[in-house]
């Protein structure tokens, strides 16, 4: 299901109507429908992905369906301080109802599709991690078949899952893997205590690039990023919460005592989302229903702006 009103999220402080260095993002960003986006009307679409049904396949802890408005909130009030953040429309929430999740994430795709066809870059709301699937479809379709996607998560879990029974918010890779040769997989913050020995035999099987929690540097990455980006012609970023270190994201479906810190996840983002090839990014399993103190959400709209900063700047 489609809900394109989301305007009551956006509102906030207001310091000047009229001195834009004293802006905030409610005030820059617009809300349009899907289908009255025009060609190179908008820099960055943004769009939310209403959705737990793969969290609850995958026995998680429900609440993320909360995260997309939760974090407009988060983010209506941030000050909007980049001059490269300009021409963002939101677009509304993909809704999924029920338990009909591959349906909702069909849904995502088209909507992912039409956002990127206007020549714009797109920050998807999520949303479980099963957010993620919906949001490559419309990246393969928008970009067709020939295109080489490259897809960057920054997780504790290769979320390689076998679907045999479901897809469900931990099976999103494997399912892309084994239908399209024409993508690879880098994951960044992998757990050795969040991921069975199967999964990093499988992992290995299937040619993911990896790399551990304990071990990695931003140079480790900056490394590896840029031999992975130099292979691919797209670029698709995802950020699972739950690889941030539960001290500071207590709000998510599955918490990791041994996560990232947030300045960690933040280089990674400011690094993939200003290199040329991406063009989208997405945000899941921030958890209102778990946050009981509003620092997960307050930290992840922090890092969707850093997104949001770093895509627009790439453009």
């Amino acid at each position: 299901m489609y809900d394109s009103k989301v305007s009551a999220y956006w509102n906030g402080r207001v310091d000047s109507e009229i001195n834009e260095e004293s802006f905030r993002l409610h005030q820059v960003v617009t809300q349009k429908k899907i289908d009255e986006l025009e060609h190179n009307a908008a820099d960055l679409v943004l769009m939310g992905f209403v959705c737990e049904e793969g969290v609850r396949r995958n026995q998680g802890r429900l609440g993320a369906a909360e995260g997309p408005n939760a974090l407009r909130k988060g983010l209506a009030s941030l000050p909007k301080n980049d001059q490269h953040i300009q021409n963002i429309v939101d677009v509304g929430n993909i809704v999924c109802e029920g338990q009909k999740l591959e349906q909702a994430q069909q849904q995502l795709g088209d909507a992912v599709q039409q956002a990127l066809k206007t020549n714009a870059k797109c920050i998807v709301l999520g949303g479980g991690h099963e957010t993620l699937y919906g949001h490559y479809l419309g990246v393969r379709a928008a970009y067709g078949q020939d295109a080489k996607i490259g897809l960057v998560n920054i997780d504790a879990h290769f979320d390689l899952r076998s679907y045999d029974e479901q897809p469900s918010s931990g099976t999103m890779f494997k399912q892309i893997l084994d239908e399209d040769a024409n993508t690879s997989y880098f994951v960044c913050g992998i757990q050795r205590y969040g991921n069975t020995r199967e999964l990093f035999n499988r992992a290995d099987k299937l040619g993911v690039t990896y790399l551990y929690e304990d071990e990695m540097t931003l140079a480790d990455v900056s490394v590896e990023f840029d031999r992975f980006a130099n292979e691919c012609d797209i670029v698709l970023l995802t950020l699972c919460t739950d690889v941030i270190e539960s001290a500071h994201a207590p709000g998510v479906s599955a918490p990791s005592p041994f996560g990232l810190h947030p300045k960690m996840v933040r280089s990674i983002i400011q690094l993939v989302t200003q290199h040329e090839k991406t063009t989208s990014f997405n945000i899941c399993e921030v958890n209102p229903a778990l946050d009981s103190e509003g620092i997960t959400v307050k930290l992840g709209a922090y890092l969707t702006n850093e997104a949001m900063i770093g895509i627009t700047r790439g453009k």
